[in-house]
């Protein structure tokens, strides 16, 4: 469909002398920082919550800019399915054969246009400036018309309707900006176990969708033993958790600018998984076996295990964190610093040969997975994982699920967790386990999150962003007979 307005600007991919690298180009700005990252992203396969800080303390931008520059940056690469599917609309031979700088930069004008709601003439006005200083003049032309041609057909309602006019798979793909296989996924996810009894199916998946799509505030926990959680108040622009004992929101700023973050004593960290931790510590045991070895399978960066050793280092517990990858378990010993050495070790090796049979009370296993739960953190993620991964991570889900309930005395508990809702990285992994090992219980899992609701038809536990505001989380609860 070509949109009101007359033909489509043609595509121009500039001549090889305007193909200047734009750092040598020394543009500066909000707008400038932001196109990088989509370029680090696309370019150089980076993670952007990793890269992003870094970026920004690089370009010395005011907070004013900082806080734009994030929201252009990551609110474009949430949306860059719509906005891909808008651009199909305006430029001749397709979004996918431009330039993919200059698909960057008009992105960005895109995202400035239909979601910022930035006027007309600045958007427009400042993304042709940073196309010219990107690429050149002539994909600066196209760039300028491309985006009069967005503005003049309607705003993002509009477009939509354009773009995607019904409720199928294919439809909210593109609307909400999900690969349609993500979309399936978690339509199925929500069938099997609906988390609200009065919600659509329709409902229930575009309220998800539309969740992924916000961004998250920085939640921060107040380790156990160094810090408590009215103390993690008594900072600015903090305020209580909706579930975990430990969490705080922090509502402005930074959370490099609260002191407690600096000094160890508390961490970044969603509440899901916060409580994730908390239900593996807090399980009931069975038989007369002892309750001092615990073991977090899969621990960097050291999240989850922080809060296992401080609430151990309470009981006279010790606790195994076993990461594969000795940058990961660096990470894993920064973390665990400031607790008592006494009270942990950090093991480098393979989970699925690291610990001794029956040897464990209590074993955590934050398995490896696709991460589709954490969308609204991670928003290229979507873009990057793709079904094939299901086939590469599930063997390793077994395998690790497997040596860990080995690793367990009898009486003794395993939670098994993911950040996906995925039913190939949850239901079925655990499905698969119960058959083969009838040495196996499922425990109801629910009662471990005391005052949160709608927490799925049981025993495991799911969490959602629309529902629970927290990543997309599962943990089902096994002990062994």
């Amino acid at each position: 469909m070509t949109p009101p307005g007359g033909q489509k600007p043609r595509r121009d991919n500039g001549s090889a002398k305007s193909r200047t690298n734009s750092a040598q180009r020394g543009y500066r700005g909000a707008r400038g920082v932001a196109y990088d990252l989509l370029h680090k992203v696309a370019a150089e396969d980076v993670y952007a919550n990793l890269v992003w800080p870094h970026m920004l303390t690089e370009a010395k931008l005011t907070d004013r800019d900082a806080a734009f520059a994030t929201e252009l940056a990551y609110g474009t690469l949430r949306w860059r399915g719509l906005y891909d599917a808008v651009l199909e609309q305006c430029v001749d031979g397709g979004v996918n054969r431009i330039d993919p700088r200059v698909r960057d930069v008009l992105r960005l004008g895109v995202h400035q246009l239909l979601t910022l709601k930035t006027p007309p003439h600045a958007a427009v006005a400042e993304t042709v400036a940073l196309a010219r200083q990107v690429a050149g003049d002539p994909p600066a032309g196209l760039v300028n018309a491309v985006l009069r041609r967005v503005s003049a057909g309607g705003d993002l309602d509009y477009w939509r309707s354009v773009v995607a006019p019904g409720d199928t798979s294919a439809d909210l793909s593109i609307a909400y900006s999900h690969p349609r296989w993500i979309v399936t996924a978690f339509k199925e996810a929500l069938a099997a176990h609906p988390p609200v009894s009065d919600a659509t199916s329709d409902s229930g998946i575009k309220n998800l969708l539309q969740a992924d799509n916000e961004p998250a505030r920085p939640v921060l926990v107040a380790r156990p033993g160094l810090l408590e959680q009215r103390d993690l108040m008594d900072f600015a622009h903090v305020e209580p958790g909706r579930w975990s004992p430990l969490a705080g929101v922090l509502t402005q700023g930074r959370p490099a600018d609260v002191i407690a973050i600096r000094q160890g004593r508390a961490g970044v960290q969603d509440e899901g998984s916060q409580l994730i931790a908390l239900a593996l510590a807090n399980a009931p045991l069975a038989g007369s076996g002892t309750d001092e070895t615990w073991v977090d399978l899969a621990a960097g960066p050291g999240g989850k295990a922080a809060i296992l050793v401080g609430l151990a280092q309470q009981r006279g517990a010790v606790v195994t964190a076993v990461e594969p990858r000795e940058h990961r378990a660096q990470l894993v010993r920064e973390t665990l610093a400031r607790f008592s050495p006494q009270s942990y070790r950090v093991l480098v090796a393979d989970g699925r040969d690291a610990i001794a049979p029956m040897s464990a009370d209590r074993v955590l296993l934050d398995s490896p997975c696709t991460g589709l739960g954490a969308l609204r953190r991670r928003p290229e993620a979507r873009w990057r994982r793709t079904p094939a991964d299901l086939a590469t991570l599930g063997p390793l889900q077994r395998e690790l699920l497997a040596a860990a309930v080995d690793m367990v005395r009898p009486g003794g508990v395993v939670g098994y967790s993911t950040c996906s809702p995925h039913l190939v990285e949850t239901d079925q992994v655990i499905a698969d386990l119960c058959r083969a090992r009838p040495d196996v219980e499922l425990i109801d899992a629910r009662p471990l999150f005391p005052g949160v609701p709608d927490l799925g038809d049981g025993p495991a536990v799911r969490l959602w962003p629309h529902v629970h505001g927290t990543d997309g989380m599962y943990f089902a609860l096994l002990r062994r007979t």
